[in-house]
């Protein structure tokens, strides 16, 4: 069970890290641009924050690295990181360092806009071989992941106990967690509270047998009777009531409702941890796996990598400081911090070991689905979350059938 998270002493490991973490070197190529000095490099990170949680752990590792290596970092916070990026690159003037999301690496790949500098960061083979293929392109890694997270159910423990639920009741099929949705919702209280984004009720059509593309991502697959029966599922319980979309009751996110106490139930990942720590500290909940469909269990994986700019007058000293952050002891600090799951296998054990309670959000396995990757399909993919938003009352059908004749469109463009 979670309760309070100690941000104070995980910041402190981090800073002692310094005195323990060793730099790298890298060999320079005839692509590499000329550093802007022989002495201390000034870098920039942008990030895309999950909250201060997570924005505080990036600059505790940031000033660790500086101690270390006389190196000089900046953290910015980006707003809007996509169009941030956009326009960053567009003007020849990047961050040497940055997040790049798991639905955009294709787009910046494609584009020429990252340096493939994967293979020089030491022990690479450590990172997860599933969150690795999400960065690969043209057979070559790119970027190494910087963490990751699996969807599980997270459940506050508080209102599943006014319920006169026990453990016991804890739901490992669709049709348990339909019964108890419906039980806990009454009153100002939903039973289950997520978006209406692929990003969370596909793990509902991986659970049914069916997901977007065809592992290879060679081939659209949207269009198929396991998916259409897990929209049905989800429609089912958005009639009832049982189930809601964040959104509908007014919140920003699924977190924001599980923490005020209107959803006793929500979908998310790891990152939900460092927002309850600093929002609703003192609301206990239990983290559990995702429900079991009618093929099994399933989930969704999701991470970012460490971007480095092509464009980056400083490429150099970035990798180093990539080398830096993804090393293992600082991965288990910034899972500590702010929940997020080591994306180096050893890493992840160990936090894991220590964190029992956020095993589900460590899952890995056959069963664990990566998100679409292609280029352009993002773009797909938001109309498709458009067409989630009226799932109640829409034709599951027809999205799917849109969403296979659209993503087949986008496919037929990358080859």
């Amino acid at each position: 069970m979670h309760t309070r998270r100690t941000l104070s002493a995980a910041a402190c490991g981090m800073a002692l890290l310094a005195a323990t973490a060793c730099s790298s070197s890298f060999g320079e190529d005839e692509d590499t641009p000329q550093e802007e000095s022989e002495g201390p490099q000034s870098l920039t990170i942008l990030i895309a924050t999950s909250g201060e949680a997570e924005t505080a752990a990036v600059e505790a590792a940031a000033a660790a690295y500086e101690e270390e290596s006389g190196n000089t970092v900046t953290v910015e916070v980006a707003q809007d990181m996509n169009q941030q990026l956009g326009q960053a690159f567009a003007g020849g003037e990047p961050p040497d360092v940055f997040y790049v999301d798991s639905s955009q690496f294709a787009n910046y790949a494609e584009g020429g806009s990252l340096y493939p500098y994967g293979e020089q960061i030491s022990d690479v083979g450590d990172f997860s071989p599933t969150l690795s293929r999400s960065f690969t392109h043209d057979g070559e890694l790119v970027c190494v992941p910087k963490d990751t997270s699996s969807l599980g159910l997270v459940v506050n423990t508080g209102l599943w106990q006014e319920a006169g639920l026990t453990e016991d009741d804890y739901p490992t099929t669709w049709a348990e967690l339909e019964s108890v949705a419906a039980e806990l919702t009454a009153g100002d209280v939903t039973g289950l509270v997520t978006s209406n984004e692929y990003q969370r009720l596909g793990a509902f059509m991986k659970q049914a047998g069916g997901w977007v593309t065809d592992p290879e991502q060679t081939e659209v697959t949207a269009d198929s009777p396991e998916n259409a029966e897990a929209l049905e599922f989800v429609r089912g319980m958005l009639t009832e009531g049982s189930l809601k979309y964040a959104a509908d009751m007014d919140a920003g996110w699924a977190g924001e409702a599980f923490g005020e106490g209107r959803a006793a139930m929500t979908i998310e990942g790891s990152w939900l941890a460092g927002a309850m720590e600093a929002d609703y500290p003192d609301v206990a909940y239990a983290v559990l796996p995702l429900p079991e469909g009618p093929a099994g269990p399933g989930t969704l994986a999701f991470t970012n990598c460490w971007g480095v700019a092509q464009d980056s007058g400083h490429r150099e000293t970035a990798v180093e400081l990539v080398e830096f952050l993804t090393r293992a002891e600082q991965q288990i600090a910034m899972g500590d911090a702010f929940g997020a799951i080591p994306s180096r296998q050893s890493a992840a054990e160990d936090y894991l070991a220590d964190h029992p309670e956020d095993e589900a959000w460590g899952a890995s396995g056959d069963w664990v689905q990566g998100p679409v990757t292609l280029r352009g399909f993002d773009r797909v993919l938001a109309q498709f979350n458009t067409d989630l938003e009226s799932l109640r009352t829409g034709d599951p059908g027809a999205m799917l059938s849109d969403l296979q004749r659209y993503g087949e469109a986008a496919l037929e463009e990358n080859r």
